[in-house]
């Protein structure tokens, strides 16, 4: 087999799989690849490091033992920051990043909150994005709270790798089983504790019996549960692993199918045991047969260090067809804005051309100032000629890198090819041996079809631009430090370009809010002759034509640095075509954060996959957020090109439902089923925020249980609560801004040119179905799903009930039918909701009726069965303000409360 070969086979193995890069991979049952990483604003501690070497190592015993002798850590390396002093066991990183680690180690953006937590907004088996510790956690004894730290690593692991959920519910703390009893919301049910409400007040605290709420017959809203600390069940880790007994996942056997958890949400009321074995991890890899333990994990210490940059170019002579402008032209418009506007001061940065040969134009050169990135730009390449050699032009820039005294390790190549080249698999050992990270920029249609193996291969980010600059200009700004200082980052504020008649204005507005505003470019390009350009700032001063500088290349662009900090509010421009002539027009506008201790809003997106195989569906997923808060209210709209330049627009949504996990956690999902034919799509994001709609969330959605106290030897032992973000303040508002990102491209296969997809789609499901009786009719409210997953209307609904939700799991089809002639589908996203009398139940104190809805769309196809919705009529006792629940475990309280003793270790 040829060398390309072997590795194209690796890759389609081990990499393909996640969207987040990340180099874990399973090796004889270990882990290996793990990256943890520190944020540069971490300040340096000593003790930081041997306490994560201790939880990981914990953490694979515990694993070990938890999946039944199947997965344990084989090697770590943990990444420290460049603002960290060096050390001699401080190796040079190669692909690892910390914008790609699976673990990071950052302070919270704002004082509430050292819970762990893993950002998870896919499907059910989906990987997440990164785990988060705080520094806080992982050197304060917080064992009481959450367990040990090894224990909630493997927690937050099973999230990140198997796409399990958990299996508590703050928000819904408690359920009304089947049984007519009140239950807490775990799993397994055979964990044992008992309800209480705390009462503080001054410095003392009593805690008393839950009793009853009167309106919904669970228990009042302060009640919280109580485990035992000595428990004889065994499940499950995804709601409580601080408890010694706990070293299994909920099985089958033991799973609690009726928890409002969101493990039974996304993973229709499968165990998260049942969802791991379906892994592709459980399948390669069989239990040990050793006797003895696997051996401990061991560690590599890494150094981020300053970024190094070299510029892979195509000059080949196909770069010269375009009209009225040449590929050549616009890949040098797109290039020199990547090295004035986005590239990071003091980064490392050389430029290599090729053809059928390679040139090195610059060896590496410190970006300090002006003269830096004229030095760089002045050697763009002025014609194109030739043919093309990609992978010469790979091995001139890594020579470009080492003959400037840097190692080709952890350096970044950005390769950008418009042509085809039958001997790129040649240098894909190569390439891979020398731990650079290539980025490739796909040009045209005619590029190289194996470049994105080049960046699968070595963790690097694909583009692909069709004709036109702002798509070369959206690639390039996409390429940006992977250190995690966003305050040094260049930041995307608009990206426009529109076909301008001859004598016509083309205007905009573009937001600059008090979060960005250093280092601030317009940018205009044409492609005929120089508009006259208008620019006002939001106190009224114009800039024109005169203030714009013009390129030394001559290459149809003119730019305006604004002095110091650009003013905050809208900046109006406006662009005349002078000619009689009709051209495209472009309006960029880059910046960076106003001060590095105020973190500016960012937008991030990408794709569910970066492969398809139609007719899979994929997702579109964008992440607004400032710091680690979700940015709630946004307008994010996802641009996606196909080769055919049929671009499909697709406003994404945060209201959990269709392809959104959860609703406000800002993150921006969209199924996308728009396919225009084969090939490569590229993915750009908008996110807007207008008319002060916006908000900060400053509650986490997703967190590890905070463990309110146990029951020892008969007596509850409260630990300290749970720092709170007051309800007044959960929000905060956001003002006005505007984001551009890219979101690379993927790449489709076996998709029809284009056309109605309603006969391969089935509407989305239902996720979000809520029932209530209201006197002696139920209503329902839900999401409306599309014809297609979650685009357009569905045709009908189809509503089921039955006394017991097993019929509905078992047999949805022959429940009890719904009477829907006079319910009509709204459009996707809509709220729909339905009122109606179940005539086939007796209604009394105490009845419980489970709900599904499937719908239907006009070729017949139908969406998979909503969740269960459950309503529970109660009827409060007559001159009774509430009665006291039932109690989960023997231990008896009295009804108005008793001193407890408060955990003096972490108070």
């Amino acid at each position: 087999m040829l060398p390309g070969l072997k590795v194209l086979l690796f890759l389609t193995l081990h990499l393909l799989q996640a969207m987040n890069a990340s180099m874990v991979h399973l090796n004889n049952n270990g882990y290996e690849g793990v990256v943890i990483a520190i944020n540069p604003s971490v300040p340096e501690d000593e003790r930081l490091i041997p306490s994560i070497k201790e939880m990981v190592t914990q953490a694979s015993t515990y694993l070990f033992e938890a999946t039944k002798r199947r997965f344990y850590f084989r090697n770590v390396s943990i990444l420290v920051p460049i603002t960290w002093k060096s050390k001699t066991e401080y190796l040079t990183p190669k692909q690892e990043s910390y914008d790609q680690a699976d673990v990071i180690v950052a302070d919270p953006y704002l004082k509430y909150g050292d819970d762990p937590y893993t950002l998870q907004y896919g499907q059910c088996g989906d990987r997440g994005q990164y785990i988060h510790f705080t520094p806080n956690f992982l050197l304060t004894d917080n064992l009481r709270i959450y367990g040990p730290r090894g224990r909630v690593f493997v927690h937050e692991w099973a999230h990140l790798r198997w796409g399990v959920f958990d299996e508590y519910n703050m928000d819904r703390p408690f359920y009304m089983s089947g049984k007519n009893v009140v239950e807490a919301t775990r799993c397994s049910t055979n964990i044992t504790g008992t309800s209480v409400v705390r009462e503080c007040q001054g410095g003392s605290c009593v805690v008393r019996r839950c009793r009853r709420d009167s309106k919904t017959g669970l228990q009042e809203p302060k009640c919280t549960f109580i485990p035992n600390k000595s428990q004889t069940a065994r499940d499950s880790i995804m709601f409580m692993q601080s408890l010694d007994s706990m070293v299994e996942f909920c099985t089958e056997k033991t799973h609690n199918t009726e928890a409002p958890n969101l493990q039974n949400k996304m993973c229709s009321r499968r165990s998260t045991w049942d969802v791991i074995k379906e892994s592709a991890d459980f399948q390669n890899a069989p239990p040990m047969t050793e006797t003895e333990a696997p051996p401990p994990p061991t560690f590599s210490l890494l150094q981020s260090r300053q970024r190094v940059v070299c510029l892979v170019l195509d000059k080949s002579g196909s770069m010269a067809s375009g009209n009225p402008i040449t590929r050549l032209t616009l890949m040098n418009q797109a290039a020199e804005l990547y090295l004035i506007q986005i590239i990071e001061k003091e980064s490392l940065v050389g430029l290599v051309t090729f053809d059928s040969t390679a040139t090195i134009q610059n060896n590496l050169i410190r970006i300090t100032n002006d003269s830096s990135y004229l030095e760089l730009s002045a050697k763009l390449p002025p014609h194109a000629g030739g043919g093309t050699s990609i992978c010469s032009g790979l091995r001139k820039g890594f020579e470009a890198i080492t003959s400037s005294g840097q190692s080709t390790s952890g350096s970044e190549i950005v390769l950008l090819t418009d042509g085809e080249d039958n001997g790129i698999s040649s240098c894909f050992q190569e390439v891979k041996h020398s731990g650079a990270v290539i980025h490739t920029i796909a040009l045209g249609l005619s590029a190289a079809r194996e470049l994105e193996t080049l960046s699968d291969m070595t963790g690097g980010l694909r583009f692909y631009a069709n004709k036109d600059v702002n798509g070369l200009i959206d690639s390039f700004s996409g390429i940006s430090s992977k250190s995690g200082t966003i305050s040094q980052q260049a930041l995307q504020l608009e990206s426009k370009a529109l076909m301008i008649n001859g004598k016509e204005w083309l205007s905009g507005t573009v937001p600059v809010d008090s979060t960005v505003g250093n280092d601030t470019f317009f940018v205009i390009t044409w492609t005929v002759q120089k508009p006259e350009i208008i620019l006002q700032d939001p106190k009224g001063k114009n800039y024109t034509t005169s203030d714009f500088r013009e390129d030394r290349l001559n290459i149809f662009s003119v730019r305006l640095h604004i002095p110091g900090t650009a003013e905050t509010g809208i900046w109006t421009y406006s662009l005349f075509n002078k000619g009689a002539k009709s051209q495209l027009l472009t309006v960029t506008v880059t910046t960076r954060a106003r001060s590095p201790t105020v973190l500016p809003v960012i937008a991030t997106a990408h794709m569910s996959q970066s492969t398809a195989q139609y007719p899979s569906p994929m997702i579109v997923y964008a992440r607004v957020s400032q710091g680690f808060l979700p940015v709630l209210g946004a307008n994010v709209t996802a641009i996606i090109e196909p080769e055919n330049g049929n671009q499909v627009t697709l406003e994404l949504w945060d209201n959990g439902a269709g392809a959104d996990t959860l609703k406000n956690d800002g993150i921006y999902s969209r199924y996308f089923t728009d396919f225009h034919g084969n090939g490569r799509y590229s993915l750009k994001v908008s996110a807007q925020a207008r008319k002060n709609m916006a908000k900060l969330n400053l509650k986490q959605k997703n967190k590890s249980l905070y463990v309110p106290g146990y029951i020892e030897n008969d007596q509850i032992v409260l630990n300290s609560p749970r720092p709170e973000v007051p309800e007044e303040a959960a929000e905060a508002a956001v003002e006005d801004f505007s984001r551009l990102t890219s979101g690379g491209s993927f790449t489709v296969s076996g998709a029809p040119p284009g056309g109605d997809h309603a006969h391969v789609f089935p509407p989305s499901k239902v996720t979000d179905l809520e029932a209530e009786f209201t006197e002696d009719h139920l209503h329902l409210t839900w999401t409306a799903p599309g014809g297609v997953l979650d685009k357009g209307r569905a045709h009908r609904y189809v509503i089921r009930m039955s006394g017991r939700s097993l019929d509905l799991q078992e047999d949805f089809s022959n429940a009890t039918l719904v009477n829907t002639s006079g319910l009509i589908p709204k459009e996707s996203g809509s709220k729909e909701t339905f009122k109606f009398k179940p005539e086939t139940f007796k209604i009394a104190n105490g009845t419980q009726v489970y709900i599904a809805i499937q719908a239907d769309n006009e070729a017949g196809l139908s969406s998979e069965v909503s969740n269960f919705a459950q309503a529970v009529k109660f009827i409060p006792p007559e001159h009774s303000i509430s009665a006291p629940g039932p109690d989960i475990s023997a231990i008896c309280l009295t009804i108005w409360g008793m001193i407890v003793i408060f955990n003096s270790i972490l108070n």
